[in-house]
């Protein structure tokens, strides 16, 4: 059995800051679970130009509020405290936070833990792992 707490690994290396946004990697590749699992803030005003080319993503909304644009047909989807939005077919997105959002994330494969987003807004498929925690 894994468990760990959030404030415990928001202190350590489990805790990932970039421009706009930052995540707790919770649950990682090196756990041998199938899938990673994080608590990602968006900070307040934040617009994040993303496409999962070699990942995919389900986010649910615990607080805040903002909105998800798809590219391909301009799409625009209200994000709200109890809203999943799934990220099936890699789609090409801009995610905006009005006001701080704190999300529950999937990533499948899972991430190794020091991934920060490319110039296209993804994901390596190989990374910097986190050590065991």
């Amino acid at each position: 059995m894994i468990v760990r707490n959030l404030k415990d690994a928001e202190k350590g290396d489990r805790r990932v800051v970039s421009e706009g946004w930052e995540s707790t990697r919770l649950l990682l590749k090196n756990d041998n679970m199938g899938f990673s699992f994080h608590i990602t803030t968006i900070y307040e005003g934040a617009e994040l130009h993303l496409h999962y080319q070699n990942h995919l993503e389900s986010v649910y909304c615990m607080s805040g509020e903002g909105e998800v644009e798809t590219i391909a047909d301009g799409k625009v989807y209200p994000i709200e405290p109890g809203t999943i939005y799934i990220l099936d077919k890699n789609d090409k997105h801009i995610l905006r936070a009005r006001r701080e959002m704190k999300m529950a994330c999937v990533f499948n494969p899972p991430l190794h833990g020091k991934e920060v987003h490319n110039a296209d807004g993804a994901y390596e498929l190989e990374a910097e792992a986190v050590a065991d925690a």
